[in-house]
């Protein structure tokens, strides 16, 4: 005896069948039956809007990488015709170096003190320009080129009061006055916080105060350090090492509120 309710199940699948096979691929829209049997996983893929965007968005990005590394690429063509600022720069501080390097070098000067503070005082007040003021924040260089008939240059000096800052440079360059002459500058360094910091004065440029040197024969023969002038007399000597100018440098750009009042005076001697 045969279950009615299987033969049932039985007639429902089989019209089921019949109805999947009567459909073909074209009875969807937007697909083909040719597309679908060459590449039905890539099509399929390709209607999928979420791949088609995140495509878009990456071929995008990497146009906007590749712009940017050609960008880039032609910078150094451009700086090359122009001229690249940075390694002439750099070529010109090696040139420097290599100057300063084959400056002959220098001794350093014999010095002294003395406590004779009144007698060269008193001495020096009657002798013209030998008393001056170095104003606060101010640089007073004495520019003192070398002479056929000398063989050293000598200094003494002494303040009233308070300390000075000092120090000695030559300059190889070749003589073409033999004029002593005094200059002063204001200092440019706005970094100093203190009124009379401790410690040395900075070096730098002995025309502007500056931190850096631009002379490129500008050799040092003492740095630029802050003298006792007030207690002692501070003098010294040194040696001509070629043709030149001296340059004594009388620092007051350390001090904010008072001004110097100097003593001093500068000889040659045989």
């Amino acid at each position: 005896m045969i279950d009615i309710s299987y033969m049932e199940r039985l007639e429902a699948t089989s019209e089921l069948q019949s109805r999947l096979s009567s459909l073909s691929v074209s009875s969807f829209p937007g697909i083909t039956s040719k597309n679908w049997e060459n590449s039905p996983l890539d099509r399929l893929q390709s209607t999928d809007l979420s791949q088609n965007c995140t495509f878009s968005i990456n071929q995008a990005g990497m146009g906007e990488i590749n712009d940017t590394v050609e960008s880039n690429q032609e910078v150094p063509n451009v700086q090359a015709e122009g001229g690249d600022t940075e390694d002439d720069s750099a070529t010109g501080d090696t040139h420097d170096t290599e100057r300063k390097a084959q400056l002959p070098p220098l001794k350093p000067p014999s010095t002294w003190m003395s406590p004779a503070l009144r007698e060269l005082k008193t001495k020096l007040r009657l002798e013209k320009d030998s008393v001056v003021t170095v104003y606060r924040g101010d640089i007073m260089t004495v520019h003192v080129p070398t002479v056929p008939e000398g063989k050293q240059v000598c200094w003494e000096f002494a303040t009233d009061g308070y300390d000075i800052g000092f120090g000695i440079y030559f300059d190889w360059t070749p003589v073409t006055s033999r004029a002593i002459t005094v200059h002063v500058s204001e200092s440019s360094d706005d970094e100093d916080e203190d009124e009379d910091p401790e410690g040395p004065v900075s070096s730098g440029d002995v025309e502007k105060g500056s931190k850096s040197v631009a002379n490129v024969n500008l050799g040092e023969i003492l740095p630029v350090y802050r003298q006792d002038s007030h207690l002692s007399v501070h003098g010294g000597c040194h040696e001509f090492p070629g043709e030149g100018t001296y340059l004594l440098k009388f620092d007051n750009s350390y001090s904010l509120w008072r001004n110097k009042t100097l003593y001093y005076r500068v000889y040659y001697s045989a």
